[in-house]
């Protein structure tokens, strides 16, 4: 198969109380890029303080740790900042882009036909 092919970017903002245990989501993120389900481009960890500040944490301090080395470039400041506009205060997030790597074949197979995207 092409390197040329890529499935769909998506991005998801997920937030959470800030003191919630986030592992299980960890855990599950892992297992969808170990199994080849996604390919993880970038994460971001964002914590929002109760006065609205908001801070960038190491992701090697969060439970997303092993997922530590992604970052494409693709998030800058202002992605950050639109998405820490959407955070309720006294909340942290994690800020991930991600490619649907399952549909590679399927677009390969398209595209192979003939198809465009």
């Amino acid at each position: 198969m092409s390197d040329d092919v890529h499935g769909p970017v998506d991005f998801i903002l997920l937030e959470f109380p800030a003191d919630a245990d986030t592992s299980d989501a960890a855990v599950a993120l892992i297992d969808l890029v170990e199994r080849g389900t996604v390919r993880l481009w970038d994460l971001l960890v964002i914590r929002k303080a109760m006065d609205g500040s908001v801070t960038v944490v190491e992701v090697t301090d969060s439970p997303f740790a092993h997922l530590a080395g992604a970052r494409s470039g693709l998030l800058g400041d202002d992605d950050i900042a639109e998405a820490a506009g959407v955070m309720e205060p006294g909340t942290g997030a994690a800020l991930i882009v991600y490619e649907n790597a399952w549909a590679i074949p399927f677009i390969a197979g398209a595209l192979r036909a003939g198809g465009q995207l």
